[in-house]
């Protein structure tokens, strides 16, 4: 079975209320060494788990085009976006030691790494490491990221 290819549009954000679900877009940042797929996970602020680049939706951006956004400012690397989703996991943020989780889910957008930077926005708060798909699949918390991770070729999408 193939992904359904749909054209993204731009999101226009509006001042919608801040409070239940949110959604966040997800870079798989990938890349072949050595005819291998090797994929990239950071390690997140807070709780030091790894994790794919992740954040809000951006005013005027493609759900792919905030995911590419994230790659380089989360984990310095700047590429080739795919506006095929991979498919969605959900977590709780953790905001102030006072507040709730915040329950998200996260679109996964397939992010082919062209170069690398040694210097990025987020580069003193994250670790970065390049790791098979499998090993990528066993270290991350979420187990729908996991199931994403584990299956993704992208010879699926191009």
């Amino acid at each position: 079975m193939s992904p359904i290819k749909t054209k993204q549009r731009r999101l226009k954000l509006g001042n919608t209320p801040k409070t239940g679900v949110r959604t966040q877009f997800g870079a798989l940042c990938w890349r072949m060494n050595n005819d291998t797929l090797e994929v990239l996970l950071i390690k997140s602020r807070k709780r030091k788990r790894w994790i794919i680049p992740k954040g809000w939706p951006m005013h005027k951006a493609t759900p792919a085009e905030a995911a590419a956004t994230e790659a380089w400012e989360e984990a310095g690397v700047k590429g080739i976006p795919s506006e095929v989703c991979l498919g969605i996991y959900s977590y709780k943020k953790l905001r102030s030691p006072t507040a709730p989780p915040l329950p998200c889910i996260v679109a996964v957008f397939p992010f082919e790494v062209t170069e690398i930077h040694d210097a990025f926005p987020e580069k003193g708060q994250r670790k970065r490491k390049w790791m098979s798909p499998a090993k990528a699949a066993s270290r991350v918390p979420f187990p729908e990221l996991a199931q994403i991770i584990r299956h993704f070729d992208p010879r699926t999408f191009n």
